[in-house]
Order: structure tokens, then sequence, then C-alpha cells
């Protein structure tokens, strides 16, 4: 969101929304209206620090060159680890990720977008070849259905939720919310679909074959731009052969699913959100594909007011992804399966250009613990309290050789 701040002459700050931003459109959410009273000194690290104790920016950058190159020198690149976050802005990302991949030599850079988006990214890969998400924010207002699966989007992104709700009042369209739980989403949507948890895919693909059983394919669509297709409907079909099967298997109505069934299938204009209860599953990969499918299968992709559309947890998880912040990726969505990594090191002008996918944020922090990553630099996050098995964590960061923190707070 667009965030215009001012300080007045005796010090206060003050923020607003942006009128002109076209994000926000000048709203702010109560995290954004809040802004202001985060600017005080309060915890904030105004100096570097070694071993606890206040040091010059030289000793302190000193400190890491040494340590690193010395690591580097004994043990190999793949003893460096860098763990980064959406909380960095794009630019920074991409340094950080040039440094360790294009001049270290190791590709060991993961981020905390990875506990948000990792299945997203693969989902997006295996349908389109390359990590992209094929919608903007406007699409949200010019669709005549809506649907959202495992997003709580009126708490967890507030300002896009106030877009949905002005589309439903201008163009009456529909809200379809897809979540075992009952959030404050639901409180404003025309069906509520309360699954049981992990029966997602199985929804998704009873309305890919229910879309082939009442000839709602786009039959020229999916003939010029998809593969496999016949394949991904016998697939449907035998997970799903009919709604009151796919109603038994989620924990549904069968004519909740069939109402929602028939919006699809007869809404040209249809988007479908997805969040957090898709993305951090164990089948979270499955299910965006699901998802996508039927946007596929319908073609109803790349035009106003339709799409699969993730949203993100964290603040600039899509920007790390465009500059290739993530162990398995390069800059611009390019990956190590092909010749994107000689174009990446030539575009570098990289010494050291790393050759193959580097550890993963969980998988590094095994690696810091048992030895393997000897130095590691977390850069605007916390993975002692953030990560999955924060206890681990913290024993992997108290055993490993130098540990670098860069952050604003303490």
């Amino acid at each position: 969101c667009g965030v215009p701040a001012k300080v007045a002459a005796d010090g206060a700050v003050s923020v607003r929304g942006d009128p002109d931003h076209p994000a926000n459109f000048g709203r702010l959410c109560s995290k954004g209206s809040a802004l202001a009273e985060t600017v005080g000194l309060e915890g904030r690290l105004l100096y570097p620090e070694i071993d606890g104790k206040r040091a010059p920016w030289e000793d302190a950058l000193d400190r890491v060159a040494q340590r690193f190159s010395r690591a580097i020198e004994e043990f190999g690149p793949d003893s460096i680890g860098f763990y980064v976050s959406g909380q960095l802005l794009t630019e920074d990302y991409y340094v950080a990720n040039k440094l360790i991949k294009g001049f270290i030599g190791s590709a060991n850079i993961d981020t905390n977008s990875r506990l948000c988006m990792a299945s997203s990214v693969a989902g997006h890969r295996r349908a389109f070849g390359e990590d992209i998400v094929p919608g903007v924010y406007e699409d949200f207002e010019e669709a005549d259905l809506i649907v959202l699966v495992g997003s709580n989007t009126a708490w967890c992104h507030p300002i896009l939720y106030q877009r949905m709700l002005a589309a439903r009042r201008q163009r009456r369209a529909n809200i379809v919310v897809i979540d075992p739980r009952r959030t404050a989403t639901v409180d404003e949507c025309d069906l509520h679909l309360p699954l049981d948890p992990g029966t997602d895919v199985l929804l998704f693909n009873g309305l890919l074959a229910h879309l082939a059983g009442v000839g709602a394919l786009d039959d020229a669509y999916v003939s010029a731009h998809t593969s496999g297709f016949d394949e991904a409907i016998s697939l449907a079909l035998a997970d799903a052969p009919s709604i009151e099967a796919v109603a038994r298997g989620c924990g549904l109505a069968a004519a909740d699913v069939r109402m929602f069934y028939e919006l699809f299938a007869a809404t040209e204009r249809a988007v479908t959100i997805y969040s957090q209860g898709v993305n951090q599953s164990a089948h979270g990969t499955d299910k965006v594909n699901a998802i996508v499918n039927c946007h596929l299968a319908t073609g109803r992709i790349g035009k106003p007011g339709t799409g699969p559309f993730s949203v993100t947890g964290q603040p600039n998880a899509m920007g790390g992804r465009e500059v290739g912040g993530l162990a398995n990726q390069l800059a611009a969505h390019m990956n190590f399966e092909n010749a994107d990594v000689e174009r990446v090191a030539r575009f570098w002008r990289a010494p050291a250009m790393a050759r193959k996918p580097g550890l993963k944020a969980v998988d590094m922090f095994r690696a810091a613990g048992d030895g393997r990553v000897k130095a590691l630099w977390i850069m605007g996050t916390n993975p002692a309290v953030s990560m999955p098995d924060a206890g681990r964590v913290r024993t992997a960061l108290k055993y490993c050789d130098f540990v670098v923190v860069s952050d604003v707070l303490r």
C-alpha cells in the first residue's frame, strides 16, 4: 500500500493512505494506520554489535568478511548460508542473491517466503513453466464470481477485501468462501463451503469433472494453450465421479457443492483467490494445480476479471521470487535446470557462479545445527520464533560457528 508520512516540527509522525496509489487508493487497514507508532526508538538497533557489545561499522563489516572468507577457504562455498525475508526490499533481495550465488558460489539462500509461498511456486512452475501469478488486483473488481480458498481475506488482506466488497455491490458479484473455519470473511459471502481439512483437491477435481460434464470447457483454448488435458480429465473423473461422491469426501452438503459448481460453470468472469490454507499444506502444490486446472480448462486466465490468484502472507514474497531469492531459483524466474545458469553468470560477470540449487529454509538450519553450514547471515526476520520446530532452530543458531543478524529491532 502507498503510505505518505510526514514529520511535524515537534517530531510527531503522521501517516495516511495515498489516494493515488494503485493498490489501496488511500485506504489503510489498522496495521497501516498504526505505522507512525512504530518509528520510536524503543527496541531499535542503532549501531552494530559484536558479541553483544557496541562496535564501529568498520569492525563489524570486517568481522563478517573475515569469518565468511575463512569458512569459504576451509570448507567451501556451501558452508555459507543466507536466510532472508519478505521484509526486504526487492533491491536488497537482489543484491543478497547476487552476492551468494554469483560471487560466493553457493545457492544456500532461502527466505521466510518459503514458509508462505513454496506450494504456489511449485504449482506455478508445474502449470506454466515458471513462477508467475497470472492476474492483477484489478481482476478482483472486474470479476462476477470471487472464490476465496483458505484465505481469511477480511483480516489478512483487508484493503483487497474492501475492493472485493465494492465489486460485489457494483457488479452484484458472488463471493464463495472455501474454508473449514467460519472466519470473518464468511460474514459477507454468498456461499460458505466448510470442507474437511485436506479435501481441496477432491473439491476442485470434482469441479473440473463437472465442467467437462456440462460442456463448460473452452475447447479452443485447451487445444491451443495446454497439454496433458485428457490425462487431467481422466484423473478428475476417477477421483470425483459425482457431486455426491465429492460431497461425502469433503464433508459437505451435496446441494452446496452443486451450487458452487453451477456458479463457476455459468460465470465467465471468475477469480479464484487462495492463500495460506492452500499453500501451508502437505499437499499444497496439488491444491494449487487443481485450482489452476479449472481456469485453464475454461480459458478463464489472462483475461480481465479471471484467473487463479495467490495472495501472499509476506509483504514482499513476490519481489523476492522475481529476483531469485529462493534456493532453487535464479533471478527473473530463471532456474538451474538449463542454460539459464550461463546466462545469469554472463550478465552478472560472476566469477564463481553457483551451478546447482542450494539448501531450502528448514534444511539450511539443520545444516547449521550439524556443522555443514559454518556461517549464517539472517536478514530482516527472526527464525527463532517464526520457523517450524523453533526449538531446533534456536539450537542450530547456538551451535553454528558464526551468525550475522541484520535487523532494525533487537
